[in-house]
Order: structure tokens, then C-alpha cells, then sequence
């Protein structure tokens, strides 16, 4: 076997369409494009949102509220999760959560919430804790660690 008796499988390739080759080719003519028209036209395009010169939609909505580009989205986990997957004693961090299947990805802040009863010690290394959560935790002999 070469490189010279490579082939594609049968049905891997298609024939390119040429159009504007005459009528009997079925893509004659018009080529495709309809009679006429903005994208009839070489180089014609409608631009995204253009509806025929009505006032479009994003134009008509009234623009309420703001969106800060700033703000830092945490994933919420409750005491309740922890007291699922982990026990006695256990170190809880972002990888922890990440392989216990808590969340789902690494590089994401994690906020631990207070719902939820937790009966044994474990120490928490986490971006952000709810007053209520830590409380919790260190009266079952826990401790928490914030890291940025």
C-alpha cells in the first residue's frame, strides 16, 4: 500500500454544484437565486437585524436595568452536598468538589450555603462562605479557610 492508492470511501465526496452553466444544468439562469433582489445582486447581503427598514426589534424594546462586565459568578453548594460526598475529617477544596462531582468544572468560584445540618469536623479551603455556613461548620469542630 502508497500514498498514490488512497481513496476516499464510496459517498465520501460530493460533486460541487456549478451554477449559472445553462438551463439544462438545473442551476441556470438565476443561478440559485431567485429573480431579482438585494441577494440576487453580486456582493448583495442583508445585515443581521435588518427587517426590510421597519424599525427593528431591538430598536423598539425599551432598555431597562444594567449588566455589570465586573461581576464575579459563584457556584452556589450547600452544607447539605458536602454532608452527601464527604466525611469525617476531609479536606474540601475545588478539586475536592470537582471530584466528588459536586460541580461540574475546575476554575470556577465556589460559595458554600448554609442549607443543610453538618454533624462532624472537615476543613473547608473555599472562595466564599455565608456567615450562617461557617458558623455551622466550626460548631461541628470544622474550620474555613478563604482563598482568593
Amino acid at each position: 500500500m502508497d500514498l498514490g492508492s488512497l481513496k476516499a470511501p464510496a459517498g465520501a465526496t460530493k460533486k460541487r454544484k456549478r451554477v449559472g452553466r445553462g438551463d439544462a444544468s438545473g442551476q441556470g439562469g438565476t443561478a440559485g437565486k431567485g429573480h431579482k433582489g438585494q441577494k440576487a445582486r453580486s456582493g448583495g447581503k442583508v445585515r443581521v437585524a435588518f427587517e426590510g427598514g421597519q424599525m427593528p426589534m431591538a430598536r423598539r424594546l425599551p432598555k431597562r436595568g444594567f449588566r455589570n462586565p465586573f461581576r464575579e459568578e459563584f457556584v452556589a453548594v450547600n452544607i447539605l452536598d458536602l454532608c452527601r460526598k464527604f466525611t469525617k475529617g476531609a479536606v474540601i477544596d475545588e478539586a475536592a468538589l470537582v471530584q466528588s462531582g459536586i460541580i461540574k468544572a475546575k476554575g470556577r468560584k465556589v460559595k458554600i450555603l448554609a442549607k443543610g445540618e453538618i454533624d462532624f469536623p472537615v476543613t473547608l479551603k473555599i472562595a466564599k462562605i455565608s456567615p450562617a455556613a461557617k458558623n455551622k461548620i466550626t460548631a461541628a469542630g470544622g474550620s474555613v479557610e478563604e482563598v482568593v
